[in-house]
């Protein structure tokens, strides 16, 4: 029953995010982008920008899909082929991601708004697509979050672990999509885009990862 509900939610989250998008095409956000990304930076000193800049390295590709990649390679010493595949939803979801910047007219903030002090040589913080619709570390940051919230409240009984594990994690999300804006990287519709997408692919995702599990 509870796999039913996860399902529902997971293809909700698919057509809000193809809904969103219809939006984001339509250029229905582009004041509040624009405003949004203003006074973020006017109200955040720059004394952060190393600090957010270091913390964007967890959203990256190399990171995340790093982090899914040695999930996937666990859940094959056990033998657990469907939890593969959920780890590995990763890939279909960075790829609808990539294929959003590549199709859907949506420039991303123009330099003057960029605050990133790339702390890295990844080559992901150099590759860079036309536009920036959705944000790729909100999806990949918020599908593995996903995962791991749907894992804790299904393995643990107690109201603790699971409301400290939900907070860190909604924190971290905040921290994130904060993070995207106020560097000027993205636009806080990309966010939301890469937000809408990450929860509905991690929503699958953990229907295949917990099949083992009474949910």
């Amino acid at each position: 029953m509870m796999k039913n509900r996860l399902f529902l939610l997971s293809v909700s989250f698919i057509v809000a995010f193809t809904y969103f998008s219809y939006t984001v095409a339509k250029e229905n956000w582009q004041k509040i982008d624009f405003d949004t990304t203003v006074k973020l930076q006017d109200h955040i000193s720059r004394r952060f920008d190393g600090i957010f800049s270091y913390f964007s390295l967890l959203g990256s590709a190399e990171v995340t899909l790093g982090v899914c990649l040695v999930l996937a390679f666990l859940a094959l010493l056990r033998r657990r082929w469907l939890a593969i595949l959920g780890w590995l939803v990763i890939v279909p979801a960075s790829v609808a991601e990539v294929f959003g910047k590549l199709v859907l007219f949506h420039p991303g903030p123009p330099v003057f708004f960029h605050r990133s002090l790339t702390p890295t040589s990844l080559p992901s913080f150099y590759i860079h697509t036309d536009f920036s619709y959705p944000s790729g570390h909100m999806t990949r940051t918020v599908f593995i979050v996903t995962i791991v919230i749907c894992m804790t409240i299904f393995s643990s009984r107690h109201i603790l672990p699971r409301f400290v594990i939900f907070c860190c994690a909604v924190t971290l999300i905040i921290l994130m999509g904060l993070t995207r804006v106020y560097l000027g990287e993205h636009w806080l519709s990309d966010v939301l885009g890469g937000g809408l997408l990450g929860a509905g692919s991690g929503l699958f995702a953990s229907i295949l990862i917990l099949r083992n599990k009474k949910v």
